[in-house]
């Protein structure tokens, strides 16, 4: 159960239960916050900075923006490839994000199972973590990952198309 910093592509051959990763650290900073309350419509006051009445006694980040983060620092280590997030399963939000948290995701290889010949369905236990090592949020996302046999046949279908190759 080695944690690894490689940040190659890996496909599912490559891959075992209990490989770890950790992620880099991101700031989550006020303009994330409104920002993401833009873009999501949620203008809830427990996220703007006359939230210290709030029961947390000051502002914190919306849960959801945490789990979009947590997904954007998962897809970099691993890089894994990936063909689509099929599924998110007993996410729970553990503590809140403040303002200024520096954040970090632990992602660890629960369990592989193959999908067809060319791919595979993997679980992945992910943990977002803050600055103090306290869990924020954690659950399990499931990932359909390409065997390197599809990617050379996509690879192959891509250059026939381009005319680089002779269609069969």
């Amino acid at each position: 159960m080695e944690i690894s910093t490689d940040n190659e592509l890996l496909y599912l051959e490559d891959m075992k239960v209990g490989d770890r990763w950790m992620s880099e650290w991101r700031e989550i900073t006020a303009d994330d916050v409104a920002d993401f309350a833009a873009l999501s419509g949620d203008h809830d006051p427990l996220h703007t900075p006359a939230a210290d009445s709030s029961p947390f006694g000051e502002p914190v980040a919306h849960g959801l923006l945490g789990l979009s983060v947590l997904a954007g620092l998962s897809s970099q280590r691993p890089r894994a490839a990936t063909l689509a997030l099929v599924g998110i399963s007993d996410w729970r939000f553990e503590a809140p994000i403040f303002f200024g948290d520096r954040v970090q995701v632990s992602t660890e290889i629960e369990s592989i199972d193959q999908h067809g010949r060319r791919a595979g369905r993997v679980t992945w236990v992910r943990q977002l973590l803050n600055q103090e090592g306290r869990v924020i949020q954690r659950g399990r996302f499931v990932s359909l990952v390409a065997t390197k046999a599809r990617a050379r046949r996509l690879s192959t279908q891509e250059e026939t198309q381009r005319g680089t190759l002779p269609a069969r």
